[in-house]
């Protein structure tokens, strides 16, 4: 499993994807679940995976083949709008479905990958939307501004307290990070390091990217401040009446 988040804010976009996929006692296994798509002074688009490894990879490798199609077949780098890329992944997730699920179902094994794809193409504002197994997708709001896909319930209580659309790009980022504190606490199955890219709006190129290692300072520090923030906040509230 994974964890993985997007945000949109009036500065621009920020993502991030741990890269555990598989957690037990003798197995941990790491793959990157964020794929960068840029076309400079055109657009950037990235792409957020979640679900069984062998279908997203698939997914994304199709994605990736048709970039370097000279006939008419649409891709990543040619649609028009955001809307029009989450419709080109929905459309790979079909055709995926319909060649693999019977026989995945033969052996027990469910057609499971998630999507999250933002970014920006020239001429229209950034998008962000969650792609589902099925195809079909929802877009970001101001109302509802970030999306997850994987283990996402220890890190939406940090997010829906926190994230603001008129946040700047570091403190959206800081604001993703500390979400990853009580994810990476609490499941396994969730683990560094984290892949985090920052894009900022009409730039049409990746504004920052980071990868969070083991004992990364900054991350460190964060989480236990977080950790020590909470303990001491708590101490302070009143008892109840017993």
């Amino acid at each position: 499993m994974t964890y993985c988040v997007g945000v949109m804010v009036d500065s621009g976009l920020v993502f991030a994807a741990d890269r555990r996929t598989n957690a037990g006692a003798d197995h941990v296994a790491e793959f990157k679940k964020m794929t960068v798509f840029e076309k400079k002074s055109d657009r950037v688009l990235v792409l957020l995976s979640a679900g069984n490894l062998a279908i997203t990879q698939a997914v994304i490798e199709t994605l990736e083949e048709h970039l370097d199609d000279h006939d008419d077949t649409p891709s990543l780098f040619t649609v028009p709008t955001m809307f029009r890329a989450a419709r080109l992944v929905g459309n790979v997730l079909r055709e995926l479905h319909d060649l693999d699920a019977e026989d995945l179902s033969e052996h027990n094994v469910e057609f499971n990958a998630n999507f999250i794809l933002g970014g920006q193409i020239s001429g229209e504002e950034p998008k962000l939307y969650q792609i589902y197994a099925a195809g079909n997708f929802i877009e970001a709001t101001p109302e509802t501004p970030f999306l997850q896909i994987g283990e996402t319930k220890y890190g939406k209580p940090v997010l829906d307290r926190l994230v603001r659309v008129s946040s700047d790009l570091a403190e959206t980022a800081k604001c993703v990070l500390v979400s990853y504190s009580p994810t990476l606490r609490s499941n396994v199955s969730v683990g560094l390091p984290i892949d985090l890219v920052c894009y900022r709006k009409d730039r049409f190129e990746v504004s920052s990217r980071l990868v969070i290692a083991q004992n990364d300072p900054y991350f460190t520090s964060l989480s236990k401040r977080w950790d020590e923030g909470l303990a001491a906040l708590f101490a302070e509230l009143p008892n109840p009446a017993l």
